[in-house]
């Protein structure tokens, strides 16, 4: 009786061994996942270039896509951590030149996506001010308020060194890109002054007259790119994807052309998709 029953228990560990080697030897050959991650953040300009890259990944591709939506801060941090595969909204060199710093080496620059990018401080044409230094002379007109964007921009911590910079009794206040474009509507309709953190590329622009304070202490710096970064090992991993990243680039006119149909109340895949139908000599330069 008792030889029977080791029999029986050594005949059960085999097949848990047995089991177990199969399970492990699945798990090394299966194939390697075709999700792409994509992180971004919920500017409008990074709104549509992340949807035309991601509707080429899976329209030409074939690879499934999500999209995280993140403040500056853990977007990076997440590409550094290989939570995401890509991204394509770095401003450089000023406005995420600190996130760089902090993931470098964690990160592939793959380079610029788009050149003639700009940021600082923008304002209703009608308004007589042209200079961020006049603004201690304007406080009330004003109301001693520089509307913002999300905490963790890159652009809100150049606004709050500029506040420094200039000597000036000011408030910024944070909120998101949509709140800050409403304020800037209900100043415009009522023809208010008010000065609101702004970007280059941005719709607000064609659709308002507007003009940047100007900047003579440069603590919002020149012409900044947005490039492209992808984590290391993509091109191994993902070798089409790579390519297609490392070749996408735009003008700030074809970018505002997708940005523009997104506001007017256009799903951001179907303007994506739409600006890629109807861009086919531009897209297919891209493709690997």
């Amino acid at each position: 009786m008792m030889k029977n029953t080791k029999s029986k228990l050594n005949k059960l560990w085999i097949v848990v061994a047995a089991s177990f080697l199969m399970l492990m030897n699945l798990q090394y050959c299966a194939p390697e996942t075709d999700e792409i991650e994509l992180g971004y953040v919920l500017w409008d300009c990074a709104n549509a270039s992340t949807h035309v890259v991601a509707a080429l990944i899976e329209d030409e591709l074939g690879k499934e896509v999500n999209l995280t939506a993140v403040d500056a801060g853990p977007m990076w941090m997440g590409l550094a951590r290989g939570d995401f595969d890509a991204m394509v909204t770095a401003w450089l060199p000023a406005t995420h030149d600190a996130y760089y710093e902090q993931t470098y080496g964690d990160v592939v620059n793959l380079g610029p996506n788009l050149d003639g990018a700009r940021i600082g401080w923008v304002v209703p044409a009608f308004v007589p001010v042209n200079s961020i230094s006049d603004l201690p002379d304007y406080i009330d007109e004003f109301d001693g308020e520089v509307i913002g964007i999300d905490p963790g921009a890159g652009l809100m911590a150049a606004s709050e060194r500029a506040i420094n910079e200039y000597g000036l009794d000011y408030n910024l206040l944070s909120g998101s890109d949509a709140a800050m474009t409403a304020a800037l509507d209900r100043a415009i309709e009522r023809e208010e002054w008010i000065i609101v953190t702004g970007w280059t590329p941005h719709w607000k622009f064609a659709a308002y007259d507007l003009k940047y304070l100007e900047d003579p202490k440069k603590v919002f710096g020149d012409a900044e790119h947005i490039a492209t970064f992808v984590t290391p090992g993509l091109e191994e991993r993902h070798p089409d994807v790579y390519t297609l990243l490392d070749r996408f680039y735009w003008t700030s006119g074809q970018i505002g052309e997708v940005m523009g149909n997104i506001e007017e109340g256009m799903e951001p895949f179907d303007a994506a998709r739409i600006w890629i139908a109807e861009n086919q000599d531009i897209v297919r330069e891209w493709l690997p």
